[in-house]
């Protein structure tokens, strides 16, 4: 074992947790910052180094920075239309208030597919204080169903930026991603949504405040849930359809030419996102009344939050190729590789040991995918495989959100909770879906 790369990843992570927790230097620097200094101790040569953050950096945005900005204007158009809170209306309607807590569990899975958790949260908060004031039930019976709906797709199912950058990072196909998302996604959310709201608010009763009550209101011009549901379909299974027919299910089958040439234009992300974009801004903008100044606002301003999503991104894919190009994480690879420590178990838990140090989700993510993307090259694995792993990283990377994470005090505030209450609830909740994630993903890791 070479032990000076050894010693060059240890300083390498050692740095960049001392960057961003004690220096509360933004993860975008300490992410490059970490990538010299991995090189450096390493033994790369100054042009080597800084060829491999380039190439890393470019070699990511191309595909994430287009996803994450088009994913950004299609999530903003669907907030402002009102289309979130007449889903969410109509899911109660259609369940009837007993079965309200899988309402709001649906609600929050679907809507967190197109729109960033904390704005999703925001929009969607106002239905569990109303639910909570006309049943007397604990506040969590609703609330905990909603988060672990938002948490889980946010985190599982593309086109959100987590499972984006992990996706393009171990070099996965996006269809698979959402095929295996939805398919560890759903028990999770079961789990860690009614089931445990059921069992914390018999523990905890918690009452909405006045101070509390949000002024959100629904416009009176708002799409229907359907229009909603179909619109959010559209890239979805525009991407899933290119994968079936590409996947060896079709294999032996002769296609035609014309069919996989427009599943494969109509079923990348790019195509399949700019779609869902023109349609939703002609369906839920100029045939509701926004002008065209309007939606160019809404859209503009979107991007900007999207920004230090992409960079952050580009970073991580620059931390990977440090570490292909150093030979550690090969080194790495070769040391842990064993039937009893898969990749789906090593990408686990370094993503989790990575987001209880720190907190950001999305780091413990990009972190975790750079240095377990070596371990690919020493055996065998499938696309459906490499999806598999995004679902295993993206499951270390939810668990145990605590009081270095800005979603703990999210929560914690629109909830009216006290620190110790969001510890019991919210982090368990997170803990839960974190380890349904990791069974679901070790059993199809073995069974495709």
């Amino acid at each position: 074992m070479d032990y000076q790369l050894l010693i060059a990843v240890f300083a390498g992570v050692t740095l960049l947790l001392f960057l961003i927790l004690r220096l509360k230097i933004q993860a975008f620097l300490a992410l490059l910052i970490t990538c010299i200094v991995v090189g450096v101790i390493a033994g790369m040569d100054p042009l080597e180094i800084l060829d491999s953050v380039k190439i890393g950096m470019g070699g990511t945005l191309g595909f994430v920075a287009t996803v994450v900005g088009l994913g950004t204007l299609f999530g903003a158009i669907l907030e402002h239309s009102g289309g979130a809170q007449k889903l969410a209306d109509s899911m109660l309607k259609m369940f009837g208030i007993e079965k309200s807590p899988w309402a709001v569990m649906i609600t929050g899975f679907f809507i967190a597919i197109p729109v960033f958790f904390d704005v999703a949260f925001i929009i969607l908060i106002p239905m569990v204080y109303a639910l909570q004031k006309e049943t007397g039930k604990s506040l969590l019976l609703y609330a905990i169903p909603l988060l672990a709906g938002l948490a889980i797709t946010h985190t599982f199912i593309p086109p959100t930026p987590g499972p984006i950058a992990v996706a393009d990072i171990l070099g996965a196909n996006l269809g698979y991603v959402i095929i295996f998302g939805f398919i560890a996604g759903l028990p999770a959310a079961i789990i860690a949504g009614p089931l445990l709201a059921k069992m914390l608010s018999k523990k905890m009763h918690i009452e909405t405040t006045e101070d509390m009550v949000s002024s959100v209101e629904v416009p009176k011009n708002a799409p229907s849930a359907f229009t909603i549901l179909l619109i959010i379909a559209i890239p979805i299974v525009l991407i899933v359809c290119n994968t079936v027919l590409n996947s060896p299910l079709f294999k032996e089958v002769k296609l035609p030419e014309w069919l996989l040439y427009g599943a494969n234009l109509l079923g990348h992300p790019f195509v399949a996102l700019i779609i869902a974009n023109i349609v939703a801004w002609y369906a839920l903008g100029i045939r509701k009344g926004f002008t065209k100044d309007q939606l160019l606002k809404i859209s503009t301003k979107s991007l900007y939050p999207a920004g230090v999503i992409i960079l952050l991104t580009g970073a991580g894919g620059a931390f990977k190729e440090i570490l292909i190009n150093t030979g550690a994480g090969k080194m790495i690879a070769e040391s842990l590789c064993s039937d009893f420590f898969p990749p789906v178990i090593f990408g686990f838990i370094v993503a989790a040991i990575v987001r209880v140090l720190q907190g950001s989700a999305t780091v413990a993510m990009i972190t975790a995918a750079g240095i377990t993307s070596p371990l690919l090259g020493l055996s065998e694995t499938s696309d459906a495989q490499l999806a598999v792993l995004v679902i295993a990283v993206a499951s270390g990377a939810t668990i145990f959100s605590h009081v270095n994470d800005s979603g703990f005090w999210l929560v914690k505030q629109y909830l009216g909770l006290t620190e110790k209450q969001t510890f019991q609830s919210w982090t368990v909740m997170t803990t839960v879906i974190a380890l349904v994630g990791l069974v679901v993903s070790t059993v199809l890791w073995y069974v495709v």
